[in-house]
């Protein structure tokens, strides 16, 4: 099964927004992290103790869509741009099919990340399409997303 889900990035706020959007909406928060609590990971700056406080992912359930977030640029990732800080984050349940949506989406694009196994147990990739749109897009191998 795939999921579409919005992914926002913010500069900083990105706890305060996702307060702010769990009070319009309701929900709940199926996770909160912020990058001081992520494993060393090799080619990563050692991060500065104010970007260790931010948001490194949120997820908030808001009727049968997860919108996502977390704080971008800066220490890790890409510059934080106004008006460009929204991804499309697909979720699939199988690897095959996620290396498959990659290449077609990132044919002419440009990769920010390859897929690649991850720390939290996924396989995870970001890419910039063709006509500038940023995707997300994560697998697992289970029936449950």
């Amino acid at each position: 099964m795939m999921k579409i889900n919005p992914y926002l990035n913010f500069d900083g706020n990105c706890e305060e927004a996702f307060n702010f959007y769990k009070s319009v909406f309701g929900g709940e928060f199926l996770y909160m992290g912020r990058f001081g609590e992520m494993p060393p990971q090799e080619n990563m700056p050692t991060l500065s103790e104010e970007f260790k406080k931010r948001i490194m992912h949120v997820s908030l359930q808001v009727g049968e869509t997860v919108l996502m977030g977390s704080d971008t640029g800066g220490d890790c990732g890409p510059a934080f741009i106004v008006g460009n800080n929204i991804n499309l984050s697909i979720s699939i349940d199988n690897k095959a099919e996620a290396d498959k949506l990659f290449a077609a989406l990132s044919n002419g694009g440009k990769i920010f990340m390859p897929m690649d196994e991850m720390f939290w147990g996924e396989y995870f990739g970001m890419l910039t399409d063709k006509f500038g749109v940023s995707w997300m897009i994560n697998a697992r191998e289970s029936e449950s997303m």
